[in-house]
């Protein structure tokens, strides 16, 4: 990377991490001001068809709240959501090449072959060392990413031919968009914002014991009356799980602790949510202790600043459960996996073996 690239990636991260700091004094110079602002200049350069219907109002809902978020200081938040867009756009540009005409099952194919050849270098074995170098966060970020290219990929082939040709280029879509995802975190590699990289260890006794939390409440009338809130968490842990088995620490914590969130209010015995004052302190509290000492705490510091958001939109004088929830039960879980593994106790062997069959990352 160039010393250009490397100045302007700390341009970019390195002004406001700590808690409460205060947004660039001129905004129109920051990088990724700048970039929030490209994004919403193409989306509404898009034409208003089918294709754009679906994602223009989120993401454009999305990138204000990125702005708004950087204008407090909470630039990881921002990025994270503007990685989002990043990849809407890609998708969608995607879709309106590849949906008009509409394609037959020859057209679709050939199109998957070609894919196949353009996404040849995502579609190995995702290399826990591939976004070294970068930041907690955004390597967290591209973690995510990479393994679900080859998953949408190795999808669309057999859903387009159970279903329709159409369906298997949205899989294709959303296999572009990951990757759009990940070469937009590749494009912000440099050093860490400050400190060392966390040395994260496998998760897995974690992984299970939010499963067995999870599991232990899923039943009837809750199971039921929430099964897409159950569904969504799950999915969240199921791919934390596959990330940690494959070495991809970082990508592995980040969806643990979305895992974490989703689930806490379908999970038994939550702690209270604090009242306003209380929460400020701890939101404080934590800033200091992320923004303290030699190690990176950038993840960390992406659902420190998800909580502060959440507080800022609260009814004056209130307090915000999901911030309650990220402060008392995500961020703890943060510390906790960074320590060293507790001693398990023993697992009774297997009885029973049941094997789900799912579409990827539903």
């Amino acid at each position: 990377m160039s010393k250009g690239a490397s100045a302007a990636l700390l341009a970019f991260l390195l002004p406001t991490l700590a808690c409460g700091a205060s947004a660039p004094s001129d905004p129109a110079q920051d990088p990724l001001a700048a970039e929030i602002a490209r994004a919403k200049t193409l989306l509404e350069s898009k034409p208003d068809n089918q294709v754009w219907a679906e994602v223009r109002q989120p993401s454009m809902t999305a990138l204000t709240r990125a702005d708004e978020d950087l204008r407090a200081g909470r630039r990881w938040l921002a990025l994270q959501r503007l990685t989002n867009v990043q990849g809407n756009l890609a998708s969608r540009n995607y879709l309106a090449e590849h949906l008009a005409p509409k394609p037959d099952m020859a057209a679709f194919e050939a199109e998957w072959a070609r894919m196949g050849n353009a996404l040849r270098a995502e579609l190995g074995t995702p290399s826990p060392s591939a976004f070294d170098g970068q930041p907690a966060a955004a390597r967290a970020l591209g973690e995510v990413a990479v393994p679900q290219i080859r998953g949408y990929y190795d999808a669309s082939l057999d859903y387009g031919r159970a279903t329709m040709p159409e369906a298997g280029v949205y899989y294709l879509a959303s296999a572009e968009e990951q990757r759009a995802i990940a070469d937009y975190i590749r494009k912000l590699s440099g050093p860490a914002p400050k400190g060392t990289p966390p040395r994260l260890r496998s998760i897995r006794p974690e992984l299970d014991a939010l499963q067995g939390e999870m599991l232990s409440v899923y039943k009837p009338p809750l199971s039921i009356d929430h099964h897409g809130e159950f569904i969504v968490a799950s999915s969240a842990l199921k791919e934390a799980f596959e990330l940690d088995a494959a070495g991809l620490r970082y990508g592995a914590l980040l969806r643990y602790l979305q895992a974490a969130r989703l689930s806490a209010p379908l999970r038994a015995q939550q702690p209270p949510a604090a009242d306003a004052a209380a929460l400020d302190k701890q939101l404080r509290d934590l800033g200091s202790r992320l923004s303290t000492g030699e190690v990176d705490h950038s993840l960390g510091q992406l659902f420190l600043e998800s909580a502060q958001s959440e507080a800022a939109m609260a009814t004056p004088g209130s307090a915000s459960t999901t911030a309650a929830t990220i402060v008392n039960d995500v961020l703890p879980r943060y510390f906790a996996a960074l320590e060293p593994a507790r001693p398990e106790a023993p697992k009774p062997e297997a009885q029973v073996a049941v094997t789900l069959v799912r579409w990827p990352y539903t």
